[in-house]
């Protein structure tokens, strides 16, 4: 397979925009059966980021499995997006990566230095986590595929879920929003080269500094915002902790271009199936439509969504704000006594 063909172009969807909605993945796992296990901290009958086992009454071990389709076409970036997003489920629960196994799935006919660069890719992130690669597993497939399963630890009591918000509780995000627009509208040639960048280097990024900044906090709920988009992750999170949640929309900061692109309705089909899933819950008020669909467009390696305690909210602010430019106060909880889950300010 020549080097001039462009990697997204091998596959329908890009990164985790060709996740299963949210809807459909609750009806097909709805008729599984859960064995109990008193040890099993979270398992995939909770909607959460990653599995947690508790091995001692002072250590769990966090599992989780990310993959999919190229979101770049240079092979090293695809690779470091693709490991960087599969990391960030362990930090979304408060963990610490230790090992990681590749997934690869790669045509037949793709040259050995393309497989190797996104191998590369993947290698590096995990690397600069503190983590090892241990081995994976590959098979032949015409559609390219790259991912890792990550174990982390953590501590069974500092242990971070997608629920336990409470009223009062003030919302933040540590990433910029709009990468599944940019990355859909470079598959036709519609992204200029600056903002495209700006979206590869943030999906790039790792949660881990904003991770380690958070754990000196009682962070009440945690998620991180991928496939589901920031409005799915959003009402997974109200939904699981009975809270409603009132975004600042102004407060909201997306990537270069993002807003340019959803005015003219270049869209992911991921973005329909999350407006789908959540938009009954969701009360927009006077939000343009645009906006709105920003808010629901997939994103890849996306930012830490997290509820802290008001009273940590301004110290928590100003020291992750050194580490993290690009956080976000974008709301608050509170009590929810019935009708919208979230509400668009």
């Amino acid at each position: 397979m020549k080097d001039d063909i462009k990697l997204t172009k091998l596959a329908s969807c890009a990164g985790c925009g060709a996740k299963v909605g949210a809807g459909t993945l609750r009806k097909l796992l709805a008729d599984l059966k859960v064995r109990e296990d008193p040890n099993l901290l979270v398992g995939f009958d909770r909607s959460d980021d990653a599995a947690v086992y508790k091995l001692t009454p002072e250590l769990a071990v966090v599992q989780t499995l990310d993959f999919f389709p190229p979101i770049a076409d240079d092979p090293y970036t695809y690779g470091a997006i693709a490991a960087a997003n599969a990391l960030s489920d362990v930090y979304a629960m408060g963990g610490e990566p230790v090992t990681a196994l590749n997934i690869l799935a790669v045509p037949e006919k793709m040259e050995q230095k393309t497989v190797q660069s996104i191998l590369r890719g993947g290698y590096d992130k995990v690397y600069e986590a503190g983590a090892v690669i241990a081995g994976g597993h590959s098979i032949l497939d015409e559609s390219p595929k790259y991912g890792l399963s990550v174990t982390g630890l953590v501590h069974p009591e500092k242990l971070w879920q997608n629920t336990g918000a409470r009223p009062g509780d003030v919302l933040f995000l540590t990433k910029k929003l709009g990468a599944g627009v940019l990355t859909s509208a470079a598959k036709v040639d519609l992204t200029d080269p600056d903002p495209l960048q700006e979206a590869y280097a943030a999906m790039m990024t790792l949660n881990r500094a904003a991770r380690d900044e958070m754990v000196r906090f009682p962070i009440h709920a945690c998620t991180d915002v991928t496939g589901f988009g920031f409005l799915g992750h959003l009402y997974e999170m109200t939904h699981g902790s009975s809270v409603r949640a009132r975004v600042d929309t102004k407060a909201l900061r997306f990537l270069p271009q993002a807003e340019e692109l959803a005015k003219d309705g270049i869209l992911p089909a991921g973005l329909y199936r999350n407006r789908r899933y959540a938009e009954a819950v969701v009360d927009p008020g006077e939000t343009p439509l645009y906006l709105q669909d920003l808010l629901y467009d997939p994103q890849t390696s996306g930012g830490l969504l997290f509820a802290a305690d008001a009273k940590d909210a301004d110290a928590l602010e100003a020291r992750l704000k050194e580490k993290v430019p690009c956080l976000q106060r974008v709301g608050t909880f509170e009590a929810a006594p019935g009708g919208a889950e979230i509400i668009l300010q």
